[in-house]
């Protein structure tokens, strides 16, 4: 995705304010700023009863166990489909490492803002610490701070926007993210295997797993019923991985035309399939509409590990899957077309339907 956006040159609008800084300054008055006051949740509320809505559990150390293999594909297969969203567990992250990104993310969101802003992005940038996907001075923003930064292939990195506090940030960061690549071509293999077509064929247009994060810092917001942490959208990537740093849960995925709240186990994974899995796999796995919700009374922070096709390439349905439901697009063009689209839901992955 970063690779894409260098050659693009989306016009992004650079803001200088911090939403952890306004959150501050509104404690007390309560009053949160116009611009980020989202009416539209009140017409799009969150069903009161999702005991129906369990999000679907993979366990991969049955995925990759013989005897327990076969069952657990099909559950993969089952959540791909019908949700686009599973929470993978038994996982094979490194437990001290996952303990270690989190303590160092959580460092790098305390310090002060003229600190994080040492690595702030640059005017119609994509990378560093700052905000995403604003077009314009008018428009309404999200309620986040985030750290955008490319991970993979490890020569391309621009190091100058990773964090030198906490001083371990940089090592921590390099590890995790390695072993997220190796559970996401795990995953990739595996849903191959699921679809009944050649890895190789699969896996070709994710060459070199190129991956990047996105930290998010939610600030706490008495009026968080007015505000949105994350716009609706789905992810224009293969497959994103996302952590919890901390226990405070606040990811909602649209289900049967209807919000609902997603309680992340600890320790878990939340896998979603991106949009151009959906295409690859000619609509048979769903990529789903999702947003970020904000807690009245605490900080959320999560780590979100978006893995992307490998540039140039041409992304469209793989031939052993029947007729193709989806139009084949040039990779900088579809990444141009998602950018443009504006967060705006489902609206670009629909229009490139047959």
């Amino acid at each position: 995705m970063a690779e894409a956006f260098d050659e693009i040159k989306v016009a992004f609008v650079c803001l200088e304010e911090s939403v952890q800084a306004v959150a501050a300054t509104i404690h007390d008055s309560g009053e949160v700023p116009e611009r980020y006051i989202r009416p539209e949740i009140d017409a799009d509320p969150v069903i009161a009863d999702a005991g129906s809505y369990t999000l679907p559990t993979i366990d991969m150390s049955r995925l990759i166990n013989p005897e327990f293999s076969q069952e657990e594909l099909a559950k993969l297969g089952s959540a791909c489909e019908h949700w686009g969203f599973f929470q993978l567990v038994n996982h094979g992250v490194d437990q001290v490492l996952s303990q270690q990104i989190k303590a160092d993310v959580s460092e790098f969101f305390s310090l002060p803002l003229e600190e994080k802003s040492a690595v702030a992005i640059p005017p119609n940038g994509m990378q560093g610490f700052g905000h995403h996907f604003v077009f314009s001075k008018e428009q309404k923003l999200d309620w986040v701070d985030l750290l955008f930064l490319a991970t993979r292939p490890v020569e391309e990195r621009s190091l100058d926007f990773w964090p030198k506090k906490p001083s371990t940030f940089r090592d921590t960061l390099d590890k995790y993210t390695t072993e997220l690549a190796n559970v996401t071509e795990q995953l990739f293999r595996l849903m191959a295997e699921d679809l009944g077509v050649d890895h190789e064929a699969l896996l070709g247009t994710f060459k070199g797993l190129p991956q990047s994060v996105r930290i998010n810092y939610y600030p706490p917001c008495r009026q968080a019923d007015k505000v949105l942490g994350l716009s609706p959208h789905t992810d224009g990537i293969g497959m994103t991985l996302l952590l919890h740093v901390n226990d405070v849960q606040g990811l909602q995925i649209r289900k049967d035309g209807e919000w609902f709240s997603v309680q992340a186990l600890p320790g878990a994974l939340v896998v979603n399939i991106g949009d151009v899995l959906e295409i690859l796999t000619n609509g048979k796995y769903k990529s789903i509409e999702h947003r970020a919700v904000v807690n009245p009374e605490k900080e959320r922070i999560t780590i979100a590990a978006f893995h992307s096709v490998h540039l140039p390439c041409t992304i469209g349905p793989l031939q052993e899957l029947g007729d193709p439901r989806y139009k084949e697009i040039d990779g900088f063009e579809f990444t141009k077309g998602y950018f443009a689209a504006k967060l705006e839901g489902r609206r670009y992955l629909e229009s490139l339907k047959l």
